[in-house]
């Protein structure tokens, strides 16, 4: 018999000799080790006034424009079969290791979803009743957090719904959003970086018909609606991935290397005179400042939660850990332009900028316009409705300090539910970092519209429904938080840092959605309460 569709169970899947997979940590390249000889331990004033400092300064920067040889196709990440059972859609997902030949040398080891590295794309439309068996064939627990989606809170894939190695988690929900750019990645207590640095990550994307006929935008997969899962590495002088980081900068991995879909040097043929690109920012630590070599203007059409009222047009889109963007850009026949990332605005000091990746310069990946191109419609005036809230009188405002690797001077206890909100209404986050240091803020369950950033109202890329937003130094966010349904007493969402590092360090909290009249209850969780330091 079918289980509802507001439970979700694990049970016992026979041992797969993947389990037995390697798990230790890759080795440190020579270089990284030097770098990290200079660096760690070091305050910032000393390494900015001595000799030594000025070394570290000249390296801490990298810049790739211009250096990448452009020779590996894009690969699209395969659409995820699936079958209709009890009217409801199955999907299934193996967690695994594997290997792939990222770089000359021996092969780099992997982990990822069916193939052992990423993951097929999971596509649902709005309405549909989706199931998805995830089977962890990993040596380690795991999970799988549908990030951006809006389910309860026990399909959420928090920290709460680990998955032991041969087990299978059968998560299940009615799709009750708008058509939308989501993905999914693990979310396992205080090792989340090193999962998804291993390459645990995927697209799942959310159709709903009439907006897609409504809005004009190039809708074939893979052909004129691409997406791009953009991740930063490190390698180890034995083409392993490296997770040594800067102290100065304590943000994070920040890699000399991108992948696109997995494939480093990515180019793509563009075969129509418009391309709709869904960029997903799946790195661990790196902000990204998205735009074209030639600066050519494209028009921005969808972030997190969705599609936008109308198309902004810009040359530059950035994008934190965890953000999405959907932007549609124009090709002329015959013509070669690069991809890059120019130096994101973090907002920092010039020195706190130069250890974080404010000045870095990345070459992302290539397109190649064929001689001739297809028609493509010009995307219509509107998109969607605008996204609106109506905050009552009395609406809860509750603030969020993000400092050291705390939120409001506690770091994330898995037993400690930190405060409940009722179904159904609408609060005010003010979300603030008083330090320089880059942080952004992700909600589970929930997503919120940006009301203004430190007093004044929101730029046009922030106009529409976000689940995450950058985190500017000093600057207060005042986010409308809206909580529609999926009521759970005992068990929580999360908010956090999605920088992974500060995320596994501590940098997270967990709330609950109510019922009107209940009280937050207690966290069915048998794991440990301090995240490893």
């Amino acid at each position: 018999m079918a289980q509802p569709a507001e439970s979700a169970s694990i049970q016992d899947a026979p041992t797969a000799s993947e389990t037995d997979e390697n798990t230790s940590k890759p080795r440190r390249s020579t270089r990284r080790r030097i770098l990290k000889g200079l660096l760690i331990g070091v305050p910032a004033v000393l390494a900015a006034s001595t000799a030594a400092g000025g070394v570290v300064y000249a390296l801490a920067d990298t810049d790739t424009t211009g250096k990448v040889d452009f020779d590996r196709p894009l690969t699209i990440p395969p659409l995820a079969p699936g079958r209709v059972q009890d009217g409801r859609t199955i999907f299934e997902l193996h967690a695994t290791a594997g290997e792939r030949q990222l770089r000359p040398g021996p092969p780099t080891t992997t982990w990822g979803f069916d193939q052992g590295f990423l993951g097929p794309t999971i596509r649902v439309r709005r309405g549909d009743t989706v199931q998805i068996d995830v089977r962890n064939g990993l040596a380690e627990d795991t999970t799988v957090h549908w990030h951006g989606a809006l389910l309860p809170a026990a399909m959420d894939g928090g920290p709460h719904q680990s998955i032991p190695p041969g087990q299978t988690w059968r998560p299940r929900w009615k799709v009750e959003q708008p058509a939308a750019t989501l993905w999914y990645h693990p979310h396992p207590h205080g090792a989340t970086t090193h999962h998804v640095n291993r390459g645990m990550a995927g697209l799942l994307l959310i159709d709903d018909d009439e907006q897609a006929a409504a809005s004009g935008l190039p809708g074939r997969y893979g052909v004129d609606d691409v997406p791009l899962i953009v991740q930063d590495k490190n390698f180890d002088s034995g083409n392993q991935f490296d997770e040594d980081f800067s102290a100065l900068g304590d943000v994070g991995i920040l890699g000399d290397t991108v992948l696109v879909n997995g494939v480093p040097g990515a180019f793509f043929e563009v075969t129509t005179e418009r391309v709709r690109l869904r960029l997903v920012n799946a790195s661990t630590a790196r902000v990204y400042d998205f735009g074209f070599a030639d600066d050519r203007e494209f028009a921005l059409v969808g972030t997190d939660g969705g599609l936008l009222a109308a198309p902004h047009p810009t040359d530059r889109i950035r994008l934190s850990p965890g953000e999405r963007a959907e932007i549609v850009v124009a090709f002329r026949p015959g013509e070669q332009v690069v991809l890059r990332s120019y130096p994101p605005d973090l907002g920092l000091d010039p020195l706190n900028e130069r250890w974080t990746g404010g000045d870095d310069r990345l070459d992302i990946m290539q397109f190649r316009a064929a001689a001739s191109l297809g028609a493509s419609p010009v995307p219509a005036a509107t998109l969607a409705p605008p996204a609106e809230v109506t905050l009552a009188a009395d609406a809860v405002v509750r603030r969020f300090e993000m400092a050291g690797n705390l939120i409001n001077n506690q770091a994330m206890d898995m037993n400690r539910i930190d405060f409940g909100v009722p179904r159904g209404t609408t609060e005010v986050w003010e979300v603030v970092s008083p330090f320089p240091r880059p942080h952004n803020f992700h909600l589970h369950g929930g997503h919120f519209q940006v009301l203004s950033v430190n007093g004044a109202p929101p730029p046009p890329e922030l106009s529409g429904w976000k689940d995450t937003v950058y985190n500017p130094p000093e600057a207060v966010l005042r986010l409308a938080v809206t909580f529609t349904g999926h009521a759970d007493r005992n068990t929580p969402f999360m908010y956090h840092c999605h920088l992974l590092l500060h995320e596994d360090r501590g940098m997270m909290g967990q709330f609950v959605v109510l019922e009107p009249g209940e009280n937050p209850g207690t966290p069915a969780h048998a794991g440990h309460s301090e995240p490893p330091r």
